[in-house]
């Protein structure tokens, strides 16, 4: 692919400011290697709640980026890096760790990988072939987010109360493949539309 002019544009640098929304975005980057942690120890309480704190900055760095008016290109970036690394590193946690219950089939851990190397890999190329990118998520891909993270707050209160609901299990991972399917779907559509345009 030969560079184009439009490669030489350069991006405002009021985009790369650090803003409050951002630190938020970083706070779940330190996050993850204590989650993974937590669970190759078998700390599941832990895991848990430092999970909930990485998915209730998700909520907030979105938010208060809307309400103070201060969405940046470098904020979307990370908030978007920061999603797939968070959920990307739980699922092959649990593909490989020793469980107490039920762990995540690794079919499945390498489908997720797919799914987001796609979409990093295609985001890049649509980005340098046009030079320019607005990083902003669909409604499908919030809804796969939020069932993947509901799914692992689930996973990890099964296995601090040792509980096992195999049905609920195979059913909550059953709606997880679906939406991650259909999501890598619908992006793929999105990108093959853009490089048309």
């Amino acid at each position: 692919m030969k560079l184009n002019k439009q490669l030489l544009v350069k991006i405002s640098k009021e985009e790369f400011r650090l803003t409050l929304p951002t630190c938020l975005t970083l706070l779940r980057f330190i996050l993850v290697p204590i989650v993974i942690v937590a669970m190759i120890k078998g700390r599941w309480g832990v895991a848990f709640w430092l999970f909930i704190i990485a998915v209730i900055s998700d909520m907030l760095d979105g938010a208060l980026a809307r309400l103070l008016n201060v969405k940046t290109f470098l904020g979307a970036c990370l908030d978007a890096l920061a999603d797939k690394l968070l959920i990307l590193s739980v699922f092959f946690t649990l593909a490989f760790v020793q469980s107490p219950l039920f762990s995540i089939p690794l079919w499945f851990v390498m489908l997720v990988l797919l799914k987001e190397f796609l979409l990093i890999g295609g985001a890049a190329y649509i980005f340098f072939s046009r030079g320019s990118l607005k990083v902003e998520p669909t409604f499908l891909g919030k809804a796969t987010m939020v069932m993947q993270s509901v799914f692992i707050i689930w996973l990890f209160f099964c296995y601090f109360f040792h509980w096992l609901p195999e049905r609920t299990y195979y059913g909550a991972l059953g709606a997880v493949l679906m939406l991650v399917s259909l999501s890598l779907i619908h992006y793929a559509v999105i990108g093959l539309s853009l490089l048309k345009e």
